[in-house]
């Protein structure tokens, strides 16, 4: 009886984790009808549960759940969340509903969700997304300088120097959402690759959208080794000042990541990197590192935490840090600046520059009003003992008299 009562029980538990497993290893895809089925890195998102394949719905679908779906693809940033089945409308179960993500699960399924199956939604409402295809990687890379790499049949490869310059990596930089390009390198700057060369001979005019739109020698076509894999160097995410009070010059700081504006974090927050974000703004120097959201909260994102810049940096993205969107903060620990163009700099270089020299007058007048003073209390005093001796010569010749008479 107890032998049954245990085999009866292990099956219990071999049934329960064979149908909560699967919630960890759904698989994605994306599907444009345009291209006849599946694509690599753009299109309506389906994930297949339960034998068979399945759509999102696109409430409260955003740019955080776009992200997570291109990270489990291998696919590179997310540019867009698509609504309203712009991929055209899929077939079958409508598998998740209200996807809420960070933006840093590894799984789409992992996201808070209503439940598999659980939705209000007709497939007229399916999500998509748009994702880069394209990153940066090697040695010495940041989120906006490195070696380029191109997504294209199922794996990542580099692109070949022949013919690069500056409109190439004016694209790639556009692409990554990183500001202007300020180098194309060649010859393996930031290290060599491996596997694929996708590209060679790239030719852009420096207005695509993305760098595969460029003219080149068709995918996989080249005469190149790794020695000479491309690069870019770009200006880094835009930046701005803004909040209660701010100027050009002087302001919260907050950056643009993945078509949002987004805040930093005042933990660590001095000197040297507001000196990065002046110069990045072409703001002269810092005058002050301002922290405890001096201009005010922001909202959205807080993109940055823990910022260690040497000051030396050409864009605050290169500066050392936790990660995007890696925080342990809120909105009223936004960092702020003071660079010295702003119209606000008046009063912190009266501070630094006069407030001293006040001081030393100050203490210049004071000096001399005690030196009067003492001078004053010495003479007074020798005023005294000198009137006090002539009253004695006075009392003394009456003296004298009073006994002659």
């Amino acid at each position: 009886m107890w032998t049954q009562q245990r085999n009866f029980f292990y099956l219990a538990i071999v049934f329960y984790l064979s149908t909560s497993a699967p919630a960890e290893d759904a698989q994605i895809r994306l599907m444009d009808p345009d291209k006849s089925g599946s694509t690599q890195c753009y299109g309506r998102v389906e994930i297949y549960h339960n034998n068979s394949w399945g759509t999102v719905c696109d409430d409260d679908w955003n740019l955080n759940d776009a992200e997570v779906v291109c990270r489990q693809l291998d696919c590179g940033p997310a540019l867009e969340a698509t609504r309203s089945a712009q991929f055209g409308e899929g077939s079958g179960e409508i598998w998740l509903d209200n996807v809420a993500c960070s933006g840093w699960e590894s799984s789409l399924i992992m996201c808070n969700h209503r439940g598999f199956g659980t939705h209000n939604c007709g497939h007229d409402e399916d999500a998509g997304v748009i994702c880069s295809g394209i990153r940066v990687a090697g040695s010495q890379s940041v989120l906006c300088s490195g070696r380029v790499e191109i997504y294209h049949k199922n794996s990542w490869g580099t692109v070949c120097d022949h013919s690069w310059d500056l409109n190439d990596a004016e694209v790639v930089c556009r692409q990554l959402d990183c500001g202007p390009a300020l180098e194309a390198t060649q010859s393996s700057h930031f290290g060599k690759g491996t596997g694929q060369i996708w590209l060679d001979d790239v030719s852009c005019s420096g207005r695509e959208s993305s760098l595969t739109e460029c003219q080149h020698g068709g995918f996989g076509t080249h005469n190149c080794t790794h020695s000479r894999d491309a690069g870019v160097i770009c200006s880094g995410a835009p930046i701005r000042l803004a909040g209660s009070g701010s100027t050009q010059c002087s302001g919260r700081v907050e950056m643009y990541y993945q078509k949002r504006w987004g805040t930093v974090c005042d933990d660590g927050w001095d000197l040297n990197d507001a000196e990065v974000v002046c110069r990045q703004l072409d703001c002269g120097m810092a005058l002050s590192a301002l922290q405890s959201a001096h201009f005010g909260e922001g909202k959205g994102d807080i993109l940055l935490d823990n910022v260690a810049c040497s000051g030396n940096e050409s864009s605050l993205t290169e500066c050392q840090h936790r990660g995007f969107r890696m925080r342990d903060c809120k909105h009223h620990e936004d960092a702020g600046v003071i660079c010295s163009d702003s119209t606000d700099s008046i009063i912190p270089v009266l501070r630094c520059v006069f407030l001293p020299l006040i001081l030393l007058l100050e203490n210049i007048a004071l000096h001399f009003y005690y030196k009067v003073i003492k001078k004053q209390k010495s003479d007074k005093k020798e005023n005294d003992e000198t009137d006090v001796s002539r009253a004695e010569e006075v009392e003394a010749e009456e003296e004298a008299v009073q006994e002659i008479e």
